[in-house]
């Protein structure tokens, strides 16, 4: 039986982790080297480092903080944020990280997946979706692109994408198929409803997107109690569990985690 992994999670803006509710009002949360060795000492089975201003501010990732990072820990890295080409995740894959992470450049040009999979494998290449909850059937504000990708007769979740800023009238679910079918060998799922709310990951989402495809799916967004990692792999079909806060703040310790979920039959790498 394969065991479900528990990963931490880095948002960075210039050169700092920060955490905020909903994807607003951030607050500094520590260093990324020094959180990211804690990590790795502490059992996390890989590290998500995201700079989530890249893609708003239309710069490149902090390539050399990834290398500093990469540096400190010797689990599986992944890094996303800024990401516009092919060339990009080949200078971050140089640069340390095992995995790279694309999100509003691979709906801007859905090719990328391809091209990265075709050049990496599929197995470096993550989708980050952030999705937030919408009227079944309805739309946003955003604009869709009238392909079977559009929100009518959708899942009820809406695809955001520069760092949550801008909806994009495309339904979270199909996008996420669409995304395996181009290349994607995992999908990042964060719920902005739930992301910082530590109120419990968003299971519905979750089971939808683990359900329609056949790739690993990491549930993100809404971890404030050692249940909710719990619910999300029993309930919400999910592989493996990202947290920020629980961890970043001192409420819960990696190996405090994997021990409860242990207890519970939940199969995890002590």
């Amino acid at each position: 039986m394969l065991t479900k992994r528990i990963i931490p999670c880095l948002d960075v803006d210039a050169g700092r982790v920060v955490k905020g509710v909903s994807f607003v009002d951030l607050q500094d949360a520590g260093d990324p080297k020094e959180l990211a060795a804690l990590y790795d000492r502490q059992g996390g089975d890989e590290l998500v480092f995201l700079d989530i201003t890249a893609s708003a501010h239309g710069r490149d990732t902090m390539v050399e903080v990834v290398r500093q990072v990469s540096e400190e820990v010797f689990i599986p890295l992944t890094v996303g944020g800024g990401i516009r080409s092919a060339d990009d995740v080949q200078r971050l894959l140089r640069a340390g990280a095992d995995k790279v992470s694309v999100n509003t450049a691979a709906l801007n040009d859905p090719e990328l997946l391809a091209e990265g999979a075709r050049r990496f494998g599929s197995q470096c290449i993550v989708l980050a979706i952030d999705a937030k909850r919408v009227d079944p059937g309805g739309l946003s504000d955003g604009q869709s692109d009238g392909s079977d990708l559009g929100l009518n007769e959708g899942s009820g979740w809406e695809v955001y994408v520069r760092g949550g800023r801008t909806p994009t009238g495309i339904d979270a679910v199909k996008w996420a198929v669409r995304a395996v079918e181009m290349g994607a060998g995992e999908i990042l799922l964060t719920s902005m409803d739930a992301d910082g709310q530590q109120t419990g990951y968003d299971l519905h989402l979750t089971r939808a997107v683990g359900q329609a495809v056949p790739v690993p799916v990491i549930v993100s967004g809404g971890a404030g109690t050692l249940e909710h990692m719990y619910d999300a792999f029993t309930e919400g079909c999910a592989d493996a569990a990202l947290a920020a806060s629980i961890f970043h703040y001192g409420t819960y310790t990696i190996g405090q985690a994997k021990e409860y979920l242990n207890q519970r039959g939940v199969p995890v790498r002590l």
